[in-house]
């Protein structure tokens, strides 16, 4: 794609990876194929292809209209697109980039800049979050019924003891997360005995906090840098004792910290130590997949046939960190049927903070989701992703769990 980027891009580091993705995307259209807000509108602005050509006019200095921001905002940033693409286009890259810039060029209104700066700050503090789900609980009847819905029920604050504290020689740091502990805090703790069964120490760090991926897509890139650079100087201690891993059990998640060495990348004093975090960074999927044999021979133990399942595979897990059919190996070594899905490339519309901020859009993904998902009569859904998890259980009558707590469960 031809690009003569503006003046006041053309020669930043921005600019420069900007072009560089443009220049890559061939206009082949195969994008459009997997693009879900497209599937539901036809409409080649709400698809890859007509985002990038958006994008394209914006660094070129062409002027920035509200039609530009609704395009760009309407986008899950599932990177679906970036499966299908034959090219290899860095789409969410240069989502990243054209929606800042628009975020710069065009102030947003009051009203929804005041939105997205309650959820920047609620969602990332876990002690305000925290509250605040403990408050919606106790008020629930009088909430509407898209809020309340969005609630986990009062049990699922009872989390299961962390195993004692063993002496392994192995030892792995997790992220606590900002959101997970007050909606889902048995995850983390799941994960933690699943690893002391395989001789390895799970440990959080309490001055770690959001992974930075709230801010970071709700355009406020500066302090999304900020809290990744919280979290390095948090964990960097750790990495220098000897850590094997930083396991992060939100997919969501894990995609961010995956990018801190790209987002981080013209930082001179934190580069290097982002790209070690990086690299450091694991799924609990590909933890357990290094130690199958073990494992499997813990589950073979407890032999059962425990039932269908669904896997909700989210679009962090098989787009972002391209883990793909190793969560689902797992479970069937378990003892799970998992029930064929239809569509399972796309997305359930969670996408962070997209369920509030497009709601008629995410109920519709969400709803086809479902559909899929029950399909094959499952007694239960399981997913890798809280923002999924609560999502989907929104609008299920059947139980949604992280697959790690299935594993758990068996294992005990």
């Amino acid at each position: 794609m031809d690009t003569r980027l503006a003046d006041f891009i053309r020669d930043t580091p921005a600019g420069r990876e900007a072009e560089a993705i443009l220049r890559s995307c061939v206009h082949c259209g195969f994008c459009t194929a997997t693009c879900p807000t497209y599937q539901l509108l036809g409409d080649e602005l709400d698809g890859p292809r007509g985002r990038i050509y958006l994008i394209k006019q914006v660094l070129e200095g062409k002027p920035v209209s509200e039609k530009t921001r609704l395009h760009l905002d309407r986008c899950l940033t599932c990177r679906s697109c970036e499966t299908t693409c034959p090219s290899g286009v860095k789409y969410s890259h240069l989502l990243d980039i054209g929606r800042q810039v628009v975020e710069e060029k065009l102030p947003r209104k009051s009203g929804d800049s005041l939105t997205r700066w309650v959820l920047r700050e609620a969602l990332t503090r876990p002690g305000i979050f925290g509250s605040a789900v403990k408050l919606g609980q106790l008020l629930r009847p009088l909430l509407p019924s898209g809020l309340a819905d969005k609630l986990p029920p009062e049990a699922a604050g009872n989390a299961k003891p962390w195993p004692e504290k063993a002496a392994h020689a192995r030892r792995m740091l997790a992220l606590a997360g900002c959101v997970q502990p007050a909606l889902a805090p048995n995850i983390n703790a799941a994960t933690a005995r699943v690893l002391d069964r395989l001789g390895i120490e799970l440990f959080e760090e309490s001055k770690a906090g959001c992974c930075g991926a709230v801010r970071f897509h709700l355009n406020d890139q500066k302090d999304a840098k900020d809290d990744m650079r919280r979290n390095i100087d948090a964990w960097w201690p750790h990495v220098e004792a000897g850590i094997e891993a930083i396991v992060v059990t939100a997919s969501g998640c894990g995609v961010q910290v995956k990018e801190y060495g790209h987002v981080l990348a013209n930082d001179a004093v934190y580069a290097e130590k982002a790209a070690k975090i990086s690299a450091l960074c694991r799924d609990p999927s590909e933890v357990l997949a290094a130690e199958r044999e073990r494992l499997q021979g813990q589950l073979a133990a407890t032999p059962a046939a425990r039932g269908k399942l669904a896997f909700h595979a989210p679009c962090t897990l098989q787009h972002g960190l391209k883990i793909r059919g190793v969560i689902e190996e797992l479970l069937t070594a378990a003892g799970y049927a998992l029930v064929p899905l239809a569509d399972g490339h796309l997305c359930c519309g969670s996408a962070g903070t997209y369920a509030l901020l497009q709601p008629e859009l995410s109920l519709r993904l969400r709803d086809n989701k479902l559909a899929a998902l029950t399909a094959g009569s499952p007694l239960a859904v399981a997913t890798a992703n809280i923002g999924c998890l609560t999502h989907l259980q929104s609008g299920s009558a059947l139980p949604v769990r992280h697959w790690i707590e299935l594993i758990d469960e068996v294992l005990a």
